[in-house]
């Protein structure tokens, strides 16, 4: 059974990473047969209601998997030591989903000119996305998208929490991954209409992800995270005086 379970989570941890690449292509509109710009060819209004529909799906998979009360039910049929390589596997089909059948939308938003600062953009778009993936090894890359829960599970081992640690770029803003995911969303030197709606749709998302996320951190570590919240700004890494 160990085994079984290792295979799936490695499968799962697999398509998350494959789904997440695949993500950064399809927004950058670089090597992929689909992606965020590609010739559209139905009306706008449709692709519209496709597109916030997948949003909407994208938004609802990642928010509900992710509650505590969700996760208190699930794992009464689920073994918990796949459970977090259940939420990565879903997230990767519903990542897959959207890139498969999102309706771009022509028009152009912006299209910046000067060489030096659609070089700057582009920059701004790579920094985000590796900021994300760094930012997920400072609190364990592998235990966020459950390889490290079923690797215990086939050595037997009992799973423990990773503790909440402030570390790297965790000590300057308490959200570098969701500040990664918006820089790679926004960074583009040609934002095109089906583009920014992406763009608008999933920062709405990030935000009220984030406000459930710290909700559940400080009821789950209570003062000690509500310190590091008051401490430490959110998304920019801005001077904040501590309390005395």
């Amino acid at each position: 059974m160990g085994l079984i379970v290792f295979v799936y989570g490695v499968f799962a941890y697999l398509s998350g990473v494959a789904a997440l690449l695949y993500l950064i292509l399809f927004v950058g509109n670089l090597w992929v047969p689909m992606t965020i710009d590609s010739v559209a060819t139905g009306s706008p209004s449709q692709a519209v209601l496709v597109d916030l529909a997948l949003i909407a799906l994208f938004g609802l998979q990642h928010s509900v998997m992710a509650r505590p009360s969700f996760k208190a039910w699930w794992t009464r049929g689920v073994p918990e030591s796949i459970e977090r390589s259940t939420y990565v596997l879903a997230t990767a089909l519903v990542t897959a989903l959207l890139c498969w059948q999102w309706q771009p939308i022509a028009g152009t938003v912006w299209s910046v000119e000067s060489p030096a600062a659609r070089l700057l953009l582009q920059g701004l778009f790579w920094f985000g996305w590796v900021l994300l993936l760094l930012s997920t090894f400072m609190i364990n890359h592998f235990d966020l998208f459950g390889l490290r829960q079923v690797y215990l599970r086939l050595k037997r081992r009992t799973y423990t929490p990773v503790p909440f640690v402030e570390m790297a770029v965790y000590k300057l803003i308490r959200h570098p991954i969701m500040l990664g995911l918006l820089l790679g969303l926004w960074s583009t030197p040609d934002m095109s209409y089906g583009h920014l709606l992406f763009a608008v749709g999933a920062t709405i998302y990030i935000f009220i992800g984030i406000w459930f996320e710290e909700r559940n951190t400080r009821e789950a570590l209570g003062a000690a995270y509500e310190r590091y919240r008051r401490d430490t700004p959110m998304l920019l890494p801005l001077p904040r005086r501590k309390a005395t």
